[in-house]
């Protein structure tokens, strides 16, 4: 194909966000199939996708030309007045020429986010002036500053702004750009442009301004408009762009819209062949660690590194309570030192030792390690890392591979509360935001998202286009012509429903668009010069300086990241120590605490772990129960096993089977055992394929680090090369081929469920941490659980229940007692003050240090008189009353409320006397009158006590409108509030609880529907009861009256919901038992012991609800058994979770 002699030169691509439609590899394509030797990028503002774009089209074999649409304000970037007449920003093309073209576009798109930004990213004339080398100009579009001009008939100011472009760039670098569009007002612009360009020698160039690719994609291109906008396509007055023409155009399409401009044409390709920039990459540029003049980086990092291994030793030694092998340890650790002295890392150890030794002086909790990092003896020495690696039969490789030139990847978890002092440690040491950012991360138009957007804008009911995305089946990254493929109803409703039809048309065309940006929740970028040499810099939303490029491109340009992950369980742990150093006098050492504490395997064993690092869910409880952990090793294995590929696999089960006997463990091989002996011959770790890999095959363990890559990765390619080099290894050593081949199946079967043992070692640490604390300590560790929750009303309500439910008291907020966070007060926690509505910290100090200066507070008027009445204001008092805060003062809280406010007069009369100076006849100081009586008057019921204490708390704390249901709710419900986030969308439920809130509206058929928020015992759900529900049960609109909803399960991405079928007065439910309770039971693997010691199971639940048992075979049969009167059952939750948790999977099922 002969080249074409027209490129286009002004191009908005997907990373227009929400503006532009065409993606990038679409893009390439459709260039290619035009001849074009190239391709530019001008998205509007930012250069958000200029990285990712350069590397696709040079790959190609195209020249990319980097470019952006930049905003010119009218004045100064720095104005900010709402009421300037002087306009909106103007538009203006800039291309890069070369790479000081490059980095000055950095510098300008930079600077118009951090010092120009008002409402778009502007630059201004100053900073172009000092900035335009390297740099092509065009006019732009409609929106330019010489097109506006000539539109408004101010030729000679259009004249003067373009003789100051052309001045600027200079002779050839700044060009008049015609459009041809079909937009009315283009055509006068085009005509003033041309008798411009003949009048003052500045050549035209002709380009389209392309949103979207093809001509037909016009419409998905307003609906993406609309998307930004939040408006519907029946918004007469929405953004619309008034042509269907600015698509990505043929070189034929253009040379025939400007037949009478050749030489625009022409210029096109003059234009890009002056653009050559080219970037550099496989260069890494590390922060400049400090070191002492005549020292490398490599010599600081191996001294600190050897002096922190001898600290370890004695460490090692002192809890083992036997000899170590030291010299094992330390030819380790040279073996670390010099792969990253070879490979250039030490200055990279440096910085991160560097800033974890920072958090831990400054009192920031750090945890013990993440990821594969943990397998590195140097990161322990370092004290990066808090578990040692040859103990744990960690791998350095799987770190590290010195075979491959990779940077290491060390992610730190931190307080999430004191994260930011981490960073800012790290800003104020290595260059200021100019050497050090955040990085940027895209929110994507997702299968299920876009539909839901488009269904939107399309003003498609919200019930049809909610049921149709939740038909996208509930997989990663999953496209929507895979859902069609998968889902027959997609298939349907498509060809069936033209509206449907329309919809997913549209959304496959906007599927997979970035949405929007947001800052990575981890990701620092430290860099050695000023990052604009690199990059071009966004303002964030709280103001935070970020990358414009995303973490993969970050990396790719040689820019160093490091992750700063905030984990909020840090953060309990820390705090719970403290409670404990106050309460006790000394707080367990968290870095050594007894691994093999009976308490703590007791706990995990009965599955008591609601509020335990990564053992909270049902199905992990469900897990524990069955494994019965005894060891640490254990939680290892547990961190590793629980997730979808083990539990879909049967590895779970297998592992279970192995451990408690049921299954003979057996090694294909004796070499084996030693390898699989923690995980009951379970192929459960990478670490444990390549140690295979190494002992069997005579692979080294780079070679065995490749290995695990490649099974991850699946390319059968790579496996055969790996099939291979493993047979070989295996027949050189003197072992059975057929024994290696089957051996080298098992692992590429189980190596694809392979978890990194480093990570898993490392998280299993907090685990324990937790679950130690929860054991010996509960009363503190729920009590920092809970400060760490507060704002979370949910989660509030699920700890308190689990506190009671351990028998652990939860006191309301006291102003005598309580402080700011929840507290211990003998075995019960008291609520903090902060969690009161109203309450804010100027009162909580103002209460805290009345007290601490005068004692405990005798009375409301005692109170008012003592306290700062200017920060504890009417509403503070109120909240302070209706939530018991001051019932320690020995008043009833409606005698308190109903005086309230002659207290505060009386207390203000005190406090401005005091002020004043004023004294009592008898010559003393005013302290304040004698307090009135309060009035005989009876305490508010308990339902209105209750409903205050919801109202400033937002839940019940000195009781609970279930409590006299609680029997009730176990016979009659089948979730609750916690055990729902667990279930299937679609699934049947029936759940009490009290009607919290409720809203109600008219549907679109003028019906009546409600969202009904219900509480139980542990938490939140929201309940969308539609009109014929609503109707029957419009009677319980009530605050805090008891329901039971029967219903189903309503599940997207975010939230669970119930679609209620049913609702009745919970007094009712006794009424309604349940017609049977069905186990639906998969026998292969179940022998009739199994069975008999299932109905021992049931003999705990007898009621009156008959039970059937359905014995099957997948595929082949299946037997009804009816179980005897004398077995008969009482439904519900108790029993369900017993039978699922028995058979490790849900074979419940109770007709109604």
């Amino acid at each position: 194909m002969s080249l074409s002699d027209f490129i286009h030169l002004h191009v908005h691509t997907e990373f227009s966000l929400l503006d532009g439609a065409i993606r990038l590899d679409k893009l390439i394509t459709k260039a290619q199939s035009y001849g074009m030797p190239a391709v530019s990028m001008t998205d509007h503002g930012t250069m958000f996708g200029a990285l990712t774009f350069y590397k696709k089209v040079s790959k190609a074999g195209m020249k990319p030309i980097i470019g952006c649409e930049v905003y010119v304000a009218p004045g100064k970037r720095f104005d900010r007045n709402p009421r300037d007449q002087s306009g909106s920003p103007n538009h203006l093309i800039l291309l890069a020429r070369n790479k000081k073209g490059y980095q000055n576009l950095c510098r300008l798109v930079t600077l118009a986010q951090l010092e120009g930004f008002y409402y778009k990213p502007r630059i201004d004339k100053e900073i172009l002036s000092e900035l335009s080398d390297g740099l092509i100009a065009l006019s732009a579009c409609l929106q330019g500053e010489i097109p506006r001009l000539i539109l408004m008939n101010r030729i000679e100011k259009a004249k003067k702004a373009a003789l100051f472009y052309q001045s600027l760039f200079g002779e050839g670098r700044f060009y008049l750009e015609v459009q041809s569009n079909g937009i009315d007002e283009q055509e006068k612009v085009n005509a003033g442009l041309l008798a411009m360009s003949q009048e003052l020698s500045i050549p035209l160039v002709a380009t389209n301004d392309c949103h979207y690719l093809e001509r037909e994609h016009v419409r998905a291109h307003d609906i993406l408009l609309c998307i930004q906008t939040g408006k519907t396509v029946h918004d007469e007055k929405r953004l619309k762009f008034q042509t269907d023409q600015l698509y990505f155009k043929s070189p034929g399409e253009m040379k025939r819209d400007f037949a009478d401009f050749p030489e625009a044409i022409e210029n096109t390709v003059h234009i890009a062949g002056q653009c050559n920039v080219e970037l550099e990459f496989g260069k890494y540029h590390f922060p400049r660690f400090p070191i002492a003049p005549g020292e490398t980086a490599a010599e600081r990092m191996a001294l600190d590194a050897e002096e922190g291994l001898q600290q370890r030793l004695g460490e090692i030694g002192e809890r083992r309570k036997e000899a170590v092998d030291e010299q094992g340890y330390r030819d380790r650790l040279k073996y670390e030192i010099d792969v990253i002295r070879k490979m250039g890392f030490s200055g990279y150890f440096l910085v991160v030792a560097d800033f974890i030794r920072y958090a831990r002086e400054a009192g920031v909790p750090v945890g013990p390690g993440r990821g594969s990092a943990a397998g590195s003896l140097v990161a322990y020495s370092l004290g990066i890392t808090e578990l040692d690696p040859i103990e744990y039969g960690l791998i350095f490789e799987r770190f590290l591979n010195p075979g491959r030139q990779s940077m290491p990847d060390i992610d730190v978890d931190f307080c999430m509360d004191k994260r930011d002092l981490v960073f800012k440690y790290v800003l104020s040491k290595y260059g200021g935001p100019d050497h050090v950012a955040q990085i940027i991360t895209f929110g994507k138009l997702q299968a299920r998202a876009v539909i839901r957007d488009v269904g939107r804008v399309l003003d498609i009911p919200l019930r049809e286009v909610d049921q149709l995305a939740k038909l996208v089946p509930e997989v990663l990254k999953i496209t929507i012509d895979q859902a069609i493929r998968k889902e027959p109803k997609l298939q349907t409703l498509e060809k069936e429903d033209p509206r449907i039809k329309e919809l997913l048309s549209i959304a496959r065309v906007l599927e997979g668009l970035p949405r929007h940006v947001s800052t990575h929740a981890a990701g620092v970028v430290i860099s050695d010069r000023p990052l604009v040499e690199y990059l071009p810099l966004y303002k964030g939303s709280k103001g935070e300086v970020v990358t414009q490029y995303d973490m993969k491109c970050v990396e790719a340009i040689g820019l160093i990241k490091f992750d700063f992950l905030g984990l909020r369980t840090l953060t309990v742990i820390d705090n719970a120590l403290k409670l404990i150093q106050t309460r006790c006098g000394k707080a367990p050492d968290i870095v050594r605490l007894d691994m093999a504490d009976p308490k703590t395997f007791d706990l995990l064993c009965k599955g008591l772990t609601t509020g335990v690092f990564q053992l909270e869910s049902s199905g992990m409880k469900d897990i524990l129960v069955r494994v019965r952990p005894e060891s640490f090793n254990d939680i290892i294995a547990l961190v590793a096993l629980y997730r979808p590929g083990p539990l879909e696999s049967g590895m779970v089960d297998d592992f279970i089977k192995r451990k408690h006997g049921k299954k003979k463990v057996t090694y294909l091989l004796d070499e084996l055992e030693p390898i699989l002996k923690n995980t009951y011959g379970v192929i459960l770790y990478q670490e444990q394929v390549m140690r295979i890999a190494s002992v069997l095959a005579s692979y080294s363990m780079a070679e065995a680090d490749n290995l695990r890559k490649a099974m991850g990765k699946k390319v059968i390619e790579i496996m055969a090369q790996e099939r291979r080099r493993f047979l070989e290894g295996i027949k050189t050593n003197g072992i059975d081929i057929k024994k290696g081949e089957e051996l080298f199946a098992l692992i590429e079967k189980f190596g694809g469920y392979g978890f990194n043992k480093s990570h898993s070692a490392a998280y299993a640490l907090i685990v324990y941490q937790t679950a130690y604390l929860k054991a010996n300590y509960p009363v503190e560790f729920m009590a920092s659980l809970l400060t760490s929750e507060m704002r979370d009303a949910d989660n509030v309500v699920k700890y308190v229940a689990e506190c009671r439910s351990q028998g652990i008291g939860v006191l309301p907020p006291d102003i005598n007692e309580g402080d700011r966070d929840f507290t211990v007060v003998d075995e019960n926690i008291r609520f903090g003050l902060a969690a009161i509505k109203n309450v804010g910290q100027g009162a909580i100090e103002s209460i805290i240090a009345a007290r601490r200066e005068q004692g405990a507070f005798k009375s409301i008027h005692d109170f008012c008189e003592r306290v700062d009445l200017r920060k504890v204001n009417k509403r503070v008092v109120e909240s302070l009353i209706k939530c018991g805060a001051l019932d320690s003062t020995g008043a009833k809280r409606s005698q308190m409320l109903h005086v309230m406010e002659d207290a505060l007069d009386i207390g203000q009369k005190s406090q401005k006397d005091r002020m004043i100076g004023q004294y009592t006849l008898f010559g003393a100081k005013a302290k304040g009158g004698i307090h009135p009586q309060l009035p005989d008057m009876e305490e508010w019921p308990e339902g209105r006590r209750l409903a205050f204490e919801k109202e400033t708390i937002g839940f019940f704390v000195t009781g609970h409108p279930l409590a006299k249901y609680e029997e009730v709710l176990a016979r009659h419900t089948t979730v609750d509030t916690i055990k729902i986030r667990d279930l299937p969308d679609g699934r049947h439920v029936r759940i009490g609880g009290v009607v919290s809130g409720f809203k109600v509206i008219t549907d679109r058929k003028g019906g009546k529907m409600a969202f009904v928020t219900l509480e139980d015992l542990h938490g939140f759900v929201e309940v969308i009861l539609f009109a014929s529900v609503y109707a029957k049960g419009e009677e319980f609109m009530e605050t805090d009256i008891p329901v039971l909803i029967d219903g189903h399960v309503s599940k997207n991405e975010k939230t669970v919901k119930i679609l209620g079928d049913s609702i009745i007065h919970l007094s009712k439910a006794e009424e309604l038992c349940a017609k049977s309770v069905n186990f639906n039971i998969d026998v292969t693997g179940i022998d009739r012991e199994q069975l008999t010691a299932f109905r021992t199971l049931l003999e705990d639940y007898k009621g009156e609800c008959p039970a059937f048992i359905n014995l099957r075979i997948p595929r082949k049969s299946e037997t009804v058994i009816a179980l005897p009167d004398a077995l008969k059952l009482q439904p519900g939750g108790d029993l369900a979770e017993a039978a699922n948790r028995y058979f490790g999977q849900e074979v419940v099922e109770i007709v109604y």
